[in-house]
């Protein structure tokens, strides 16, 4: 036995050697499966392109695709397959080639016996260390029988491993069952599928069903295939992550300080709830905006907004966020819902934190972040993963969640206050005849926090809060109303 047999060997897929714990194990068959169009020849190419990079003989054996198809393949994907040899199969009877077609014989039967010894004789010339066959349906078509394919498989499997080769064997389950047989003689199952919602781009996501020997992270992850081939998003795993030291605290620099307990502390959450329109994003960005000017690195993830929208709200109130843009401070990524999935959003929010050193992440907001699930039922489970692991690596989260409506019961799609440190709410009230907006802290797991609601201004000068509105009744019941004195409200400044 070889010193570095069924170890780990690289599989060319961003993402997917984290999750396999290395790799493919090394002179072992993989069975690779799922429905045409889920990606399965776009990974085996990569897994070829990656054993040619260094230098290995590698083969591509096709009985569905043709050269041609796949060369346009890699050419879409700015691959040169140099190093690679493909060979085409064609079984005798799809030539059109009269002097192949006969009559006496069932043509499967010599169909399976040629098309597989054309193949280990090519295995025979070439030597190769990686292959790729695609695809077994054309083998189980040709078998006619469960047991007769079975026994074809596993001559394969075991002419593979006598030549020490590490073979993906494609399968695009085309029979009416899925066939389970292989599972038990592949040393490796991968199983990837296309989701289709109602609205928006497909989904793809992937699962190890088995890998012998190695304790490979389960469940679905996440992939998609762009130009320049398959990048696999891990499912995000917070305990595997080692916890960071926390710092001091984050300062807003405005007076929302003395109603959270003088600032935000480093690895914790906070939720900001209100109606649309009543100050969520602008009180996140102050938090920002301060962030950066300490030189601190910020994260902010739109989805209910354009970037050039949040910037120029920002300069409104007096915080020039543009220039933090340009120096690579600030991160800011508008996020389209229906063309993202939950496990690529998770991937950007980790390569901020481990890669760019991101000290604060916004989520503005969870309500735009709902819709970019298609398990809506999962979210709070993702986002216990993700708060758990950004709590873990000290860094300020802050979640903006719009209730429905604008006044009236606070109702919102999701209930996320459980998971969150801090919960800050935003109403709105009547007080003269005008709207206003009342703020107050009825969450922090961290340190004291005042329990006053105060009444809070936006204008050009940034935010202003007033004094503790003492008289101010029915703020928990979605309709606060104002009995003090106007003159205890904040009045506009003559001009």
């Amino acid at each position: 036995m070889k010193k570095d047999d069924a170890l780990p060997i690289a599989s060319g897929v961003d993402g997917l050697d984290y999750v396999l714990r290395g790799g493919y194990a090394k002179f072992r068959s993989h069975l690779i499966e799922g429905r045409p169009g889920s990606g399965k020849t776009t990974l085996g190419l990569q897994f070829l392109i990656e054993g040619a990079s260094h230098g290995e003989k590698c083969l591509y054996i096709t009985l569905s695709e043709s050269k041609r198809e796949l060369l346009s393949v890699a050419d879409r994907h700015g691959w040169k397959l140099e190093g690679i040899e493909i060979l085409e199969l064609v079984p005798p009877e799809l030539s059109l080639d009269p002097s192949q077609i006969q009559t006496l014989v069932h043509s499967s039967d010599l169909e399976l016996g040629e098309t597989v010894r054309a193949a280990l004789a090519e295995m025979e010339r070439i030597r190769p260390d990686r292959v790729v066959f695609d695809s077994l349906s054309e083998i189980r078509l040709l078998s006619q029988g469960s047991l007769r394919y079975r026994r074809q498989v596993l001559a394969l499997k075991s002419f593979f491993l006598l030549n020490n080769t590490t073979v993906l064997l494609l399968d695009d389950l085309t029979a009416e069952h899925d066939d389970l047989n292989l599972h038990s003689i592949s040393h490796g199952v991968i199983r990837m599928e296309q989701l289709t919602p109602i609205y928006g781009g497909e989904r793809r996501r992937l699962r190890i069903i088995k890998m012998r020997g190695v304790q490979i992270r389960g469940g679905y992850h996440d992939f998609v295939i762009r130009p320049g081939g398959v990048t696999v998003f891990p499912r995000l795993v917070a305990a595997e992550h080692e916890e960071s030291e926390h710092g001091s605290p984050a300062i807003s620099g405005n007076l929302v300080d003395a109603l959270i307990g003088g600032g935000l502390d480093r690895g914790t959450s906070t939720l900001l709830i209100g109606p649309s329109g009543v100050g969520k994003s602008t009180i996140a960005s102050s938090y920002c905006h301060a962030a950066l000017c300490r030189g601190e690195r910020v994260l902010v993830l739109l989805f209910d907004e354009i970037k050039r929208i949040f910037l120029a709200r920002a300069a409104g109130v007096g915080m020039d966020l543009k220039q933090f843009v340009g120096t690579g401070m600030l991160s800011l990524q508008q996020i389209n819902p229906a063309e993202l999935s939950p496990g690529e959003l998770s991937s950007r929010i980790q390569a901020a934190v481990e890669e760019l050193g991101a000290g604060m992440v916004v989520i503005d907001s969870l309500t735009g972040y709902l819709n970019a699930m298609s398990e809506n039922q999962h979210l709070v489970l993702q986002m216990h993963e993700i708060l758990t692991y950004l709590n873990q690596k000290g860094v300020v989260t802050l979640l903006l969640l719009a209730n429905h409506g604008l006044i009236g019961q606070i109702a919102t799609p999701v209930d996320m206050t459980y998971l969150c440190d801090a919960v800050m709410l935003l109403r709105f009230f009547e007080s003269g005849g005008r709207i206003r907006r009342a703020i107050s802290v009825v969450k922090k797991r961290v340190g004291p926090h005042e329990e006053t609601i105060r009444e809070f201004r936006i204008a050009g000068s940034g935010i202003t809060v007033g004094e503790p509105l003492e008289q101010f009744r029915g703020i928990l019941t979605g309709l606060p109303f104002f009995e003090g004195k106007q003159s205890d409200l904040l009045q506009e400044k003559a001009s």
